[in-house]
């Protein structure tokens, strides 16, 4: 090891280097032709040295054995090394922490879309990530797609010979999806099946004549979701196959085309690797089948949870083995202001976490070098009940500590120190071997180096703890958007989009529809009662509950036409309130809240709103106060104003999109736009709790919506509603596919008319047969006659 040599006897003023030294072993040094002997040096008889070894070479391979998991790239230098994780989907000191999400479930409560994502199931753990397509429905779908054709025609063989072998491989290892299965909650993958004459799973012995392989290689007979070796498809436990003798459509051995849709859902058998169709000797038999991809959905570690109600309750494990590599993390919740989560002691070695006060958790260790502590404060404390994120992990580099988003906090291992974790007693969740400083609250998805360990099995047979936690809309609660209420699950939660305009997993997803010149879309708040002049005691018993003092309206559009009727809502006492777009684009709004008054009109010169992009319109009314907000922001894009003509909407009756057809006792302004109507696309309209595009386009119930012209449903109204299609729902008739309704009237006129057609033609050709074999039987008849 050498910082510099001098061969000349100079000060030592004039031995110093510019630059730093060279680290490393020189050997068969020469200057000119002259060979240098370090004997010489070393012995004081040619130059002097310092800080340098003679006749030996002192570099330690530091990359040998390697501390890089996951295919990381060690290099180092002369005292330490570092490993490149770059390509590897790991990070950290040693590239040991995962970059992705253990499951689609935890993609999903991370507030992610649909879409494809990478999981590694297995964490820090040894297998690497996957890409796989993760459908967030009110469940999170993981779908696994295979590489194998998307359909399969058998055709008949001779007796014994393999119709049909296919392989289905998939783009995960068999470790992969091994890890990703038994992470599920439940896991399954659809066979559909269509067959022709032929019996599809026995021969005339009672041998099984088709069967299939799952992910360990084991052969499989049975079929559908019934148990192993009962070889009945799922019409067969359902008790509906077509001959009541079979267990399966396909056995029937019609002269017909059966089709049998198998659901295979004993997970610890998935995914299927291939299915092998055998032939009974039928030569004129054909089968067609398709193999769905393999879906699981749940994660039964994430929401994997204990509750320690007293300070001295607590879960224990076996010790946790993490000599060189280390890593904890889990969720807490808590009201307290300090307790113990976790603690390993060994001889002398030991690791803990502990929340140490309101605002501080610390992860403390010794590996021999004496305790060492790192500490992550945060400006807002922890024992707010709401579940928090804790990451800890120690190495030969050094350890690390991060509570959910903030910054994390570093401690770096001293020098050629002691590297190895020596922890032989058991492992204490939520307490410490002293039984003092426990800790009161909830603790969930707890994994050490990847492996989850199962808190609710052991909480239900251990005093003071309890299996499960209720609480997660506290925090995962602002998931749910757009007015969506968050709903608590034993595992985990849901959004009720019941009174949000939007509908999805997170009430998120836009429901938009483009309206075509003169068509409109009604929604009725109540059914209309035809009334006597003298009857407003009847009035106001029946609609009482429809008048209001307030209301949020929400609407998006997009449109070029001007004017236009954005929104029209009427009531029973000819009181309305109209959005509109006047000739010049902007935006005018109009209260009648008393029929004995002229209406309140308020001009918002925002801009033209009329330029064929999508603008937002807010509408909060309080009593006589109305605020009006429009998104995108421009200037003075918020403002207020103060109505005089009323503060109760009442007897609501109905609300309009699009052209209105009867705007009685309505302003002039709000006739003509009435009567131009709406084109373009609106979406997320909102009144109140009432949703009218949603009513239409999502029915859950009794239809109040009815749908006049042509509305066609568009997937967003920024993404080209303008090129929604769509045929007339009938008029007067609530909109239910009105696409394929419209489909179906097209092509049962076009039928029709084919039909008459050929009716014709028919009859004209019998006319003509008739009459050139009378020509032939009157042939002396004169013309007159024939005529």
């Amino acid at each position: 090891y050498s910082k510099y040599c001098c061969l000349d006897n100079s000060s030592g003023a004039g031995c110093k280097s510019p630059v730093g030294g060279f680290q490393g072993c020189l050997r068969l040094i020469t200057i000119g032709d002259k060979a240098v002997d370090p004997i010489s040096v070393q012995q004081g008889a040619l130059g002097r040295f310092r800080d340098l070894q003679i006749d030996s070479c002192g570099i330690t391979d530091r990359c040998l054995p390697s501390y890089c998991e996951h295919g990381g790239a060690c290099s180092q230098s002369w005292d330490t090394f570092s490993c490149d994780c770059l390509g590897t989907g790991y990070t950290g000191e040693t590239c040991h922490s995962s970059l992705y999400e253990q499951s689609c479930e935890a993609h999903k409560h991370r507030g992610n879309p649909s879409g494809l994502y990478y999981i590694d199931a297995d964490g820090s753990g040894p297998l690497g990530p996957f890409l796989v397509y993760c459908n967030m429905t009110d469940a999170a779908w993981t779908v696994v797609r295979h590489g194998g054709p998307d359909a399969v025609t058998v055709r008949g063989a001779p007796s014994g010979h393999p119709r049909s072998a296919v392989s289905f491989a998939y783009a995960a290892g068999a470790g992969q999806l091994r890890a990703a299965v038994s992470l599920a909650e439940r896991c399954e993958q659809r066979l559909a099946l269509r067959c022709g004459t032929a019996r599809r799973p026995d021969s005339r012995d009672g041998t099984p004549l088709s069967w299939w392989v799952g992910r360990t290689n084991e052969t499989h007979t049975y079929w559908g979701g019934s148990l192993p070796d009962a070889q009945k498809c799922t019409c067969g436990l359902e008790g509906n196959c077509i001959d009541s003798q079979y267990y399966c459509n396909c056995d029937a051995g019609r002269n017909e085309w059966a089709s049998d849709t198998i659901v295979l859902s004993q997970k610890e058998h998935l995914p299927v690797t291939q299915i092998v169709m055998m032939d009974a000797g039928q030569p004129h038999s054909e089968a067609a089948y398709t193999l769905g991809p393999l879906l699981c959905h749940g994660d039964k570690s994430f929401w994997n949870s204990a509750s320690f109600n007293t300070e001295t309750s607590y879960l224990h494990f076996p010790a946790f083995h993490g000599e060189l590599t280390a890593d904890v993390c889990f969720f807490f919740k808590t009201t307290v202001s300090s307790g113990v989560f976790m603690e390993n002691l060994g001889i002398t070695d030991f690791i803990r976490i502990e929340l140490r006060a309101p605002t501080e958790v610390t992860f403390s260790f010794d590996v021999g070098n004496g305790p060492c502590e790192v500490t992550v404060q945060s400006p807002t404390p922890f024992n707010d009940n709401r579940w928090h994120h804790v990451r800890a992990e120690r190495n030969v580099k050094g350890a690390s500590l991060q509570v959910d988003q903030l910054p994390q906090k570093m401690q770096p291992a001293p020098a050629d120190g002691h590297v190895r974790l020596q922890l032989n007693s058991q492992l204490f969740i939520g307490g410490t071997a002293a039984r003092q400083r426990g800790f009161l609250g909830c603790i969930r998805s707890l994994q050490l180096n990847g492996v989850a360990l199962d808190l609710e099995e052991r909480a239900t047979v251990t005093p003071g703890v309890e299996p499960g936690c209720a609480g997660h809309c506290s925090t995962y609660g602002h998931l749910c958007r757009n007015g969506g209420r968050c709903r608590e699950k034993r595992r985990g939660v849901a959004c009720d989009c019941a009174f949000s305009a939007y509908d999805g997993p997170f009430c998120s997803n836009e429901i938009s529809a483009y309206f075509q010149t003169g068509s409109s879309m009604t929604y009725h708040f109540q059914e209309h009662y035809t009334l006597s002049e003298n009857s407003s005691s009847l009035v106001s018993s029946l609609h009482r509950d429809v008048t209001l003092t307030r209301e949020m309206i929400t609407l998006s559009f997009r449109t070029t036409q001007t004017p236009s009727l954005l929104l029209y809502v009427s009531s029973f006492y000819e009181e309305y309130l109209s959005v509109i777009l006047a000739n010049n684009g902007s935006l005018q709004i109009r209260y009648k809240l008393d029929r004995h008054q002229n209406p309140d009109a308020f001009a918002f010169d925002f801009k033209n709103m009329a330029d064929g992009q999508l603008h937002q319109v807010k509408i909060n009314r309080e009593d006589a106060v109305v605020v009006v907000e429009v998104i995108p922001k421009i200037q003075n894009a918020k403002k207020q104003v103060i109505l005089s003509s009323g503060t109760e909407f009442n007897a609501v009756k109905s609300l309009i999109l699009g052209k209105v057809l009867e705007a009685a006792g309505a302003d002039p302004d709000t006739r003509r736009a009435a009567a131009s109507g709406f084109t373009g696309c609106l979406s997320a309209v909102r009144f109140g709790r009432a949703a009218p595009l949603k009513a239409a386009l999502r029915p859950s119930g009794p239809s109040r919506v009815t749908v006049r012209g042509h509305v066609a449903p568009v997937t967003r109204c920024a993404a080209g509603a303008a090129s929604g299609r769509s045929g007339p729902a009938d008029e007067g008739e609530p909109l239910v596919n009105a696409d394929r309704r419209d489909s179906a009237v097209i092509g049962g006129v076009i039928a029709v008319v084919i039909f008459i057609l050929l009716c014709i033609t028919a009859i004209a050709i019998r006319i003509y047969q008739q009459r050139k074999l009378r020509k032939e039987n009157e042939s002396k008849v004169s013309k007159k006659e024939e005529c």
